[in-house]
């Protein structure tokens, strides 16, 4: 059984959070970790389960304008400057019937900040025919540029291992 964690990221907190979804797929899955720019196209996908994260940009899933706002605001350059997971997913033509899916997103704590990149990412994977295997999830960062607030990777890690062992029970049914 294989998974796919695609993500986008722009100081490298949503990438981190990644990487821990992985390792916690990894005792019940495959897992491959790719970032949105160097992601297959959806329809190409093979595998038992794709994971989207992404950044919360301006109420949901960044837009060029908004990878360029935050281009300004780091200290070096952001990590997906170009292709965002909302063009992937626009760009998606419908998956095969029943692909699980799920999707996270990095969020700012403080100020708190309406809307969530993972509910906007699994409204567009639902409408293409994915099957949510769990609700969206939001790993919090400090400010806008980050850290990650202090136990987000030992959550994403759980997240990832509650999620991997659902989906591997799922399909050995």
């Amino acid at each position: 059984m294989r998974a796919l964690v695609v993500y986008e990221s722009m100081f490298g907190n949503t990438q981190e959070v990644a990487r821990a979804v992985a390792a916690g797929l990894r005792p019940s899955l495959e897992v491959e970790l790719c970032e949105v720019g160097r992601a297959p196209a959806l329809a190409d996908l093979d595998v038992d389960l794709l994971v989207v994260g992404a950044p919360t940009h301006a109420f949901g899933l960044s837009r060029a304008g908004t990878r360029e706002d935050a281009a300004t605001r780091g200290e070096g350059p952001v990590l997906s400057a170009g292709t965002g997971v909302r063009e992937w997913l626009d760009a998606a033509a419908p998956v095969r019937g029943g692909l699980a899916v799920a999707a996270f997103d990095t969020h700012v704590r403080s100020p708190r900040v309406p809307g969530r990149a993972s509910v906007a990412a699994q409204r567009r994977l639902r409408h293409l025919g994915a099957r949510i295997a769990c609700p969206a999830e939001s790993f919090w960062v400090h400010g806008y540029t980050g850290p990650l607030l202090d136990g987000e990777l030992d959550r994403a890690r759980r997240w990832g291992e509650v999620l991997g062992a659902r989906v591997a029970g799922a399909l050995a049914t």
